[in-house]
């Protein structure tokens, strides 16, 4: 009995095994940017490592053109995060004090959203409460860091409105990105 046709099928089917491992993790990593993880740039190492350690089959494998371009994305989306995150507060006269209390308490929301939301619907229940969870965090941090300063009630409502509206637009730009990154290395490494 011959087994030549195992050592054929043993090396493209340990590289499809690779590469939807690869989607798996990067996939969990893309998530983990509702918490503060920078998940894109996550993506980019597993990729680089899937890159660098996998035999691609012929014409398969993820190319240094597509792992670049995956590099100069991360770079943007921490890019729109932190201009979203920040931008608006800071325009409306934040202190470097509301601004870390504002971290703070996104990363403390965005669990306790998440944990809150998953029962109620599973994925995208644990998606919108880490997301909302996140964002209540930011206004609560910048609000206090404000009483903490001691400025006036009137600038505490606003400064924490535009870090919690800032939160939300840095995130979902930020995981808009982080998709692209998913897709994109998704395809490359399949196809």
């Amino acid at each position: 009995m011959s087994f030549e046709w195992f050592n054929e099928w043993l090396p493209f089917t340990f590289y499809y095994l690779m590469a939807t491992l690869l989607l798996l993790a990067n996939l969990t990593a893309w998530l983990s940017i509702l918490f503060l993880i920078p998940g894109n740039w996550i993506m980019v190492l597993l990729s680089a490592l899937f890159y660098a350690f996998t035999p691609g089959q012929e014409n398969n494998g993820i190319t240094l053109t597509v792992l670049l371009i995956a590099v100069a994305l991360a770079g943007l989306g921490e890019l729109v995060e932190m201009l979203g995150g920040s931008a608006g507060a800071a325009k409306k006269g934040a202190s470097r004090r509301a601004m870390i209390l504002s971290l703070l308490g996104t990363f403390v929301f965005s669990l306790l959203g998440a944990m809150v939301g998953t029962p109620f619907l599973p994925p995208a229940g644990t998606v919108a409460g880490a997301i909302l969870g996140g964002s209540v965090g930011a206004y609560i941090g910048a609000y206090l860091g404000e009483v903490w300063k001691g400025n006036l009630a009137v600038d505490r409502f606003e400064i924490g409105r535009a870090a919690f509206i800032g939160r939300i637009l840095g995130v979902v730009g930020k995981m808009a990105i982080g998709v692209i990154i998913l897709v994109m290395i998704t395809i490359d490494s399949f196809i």
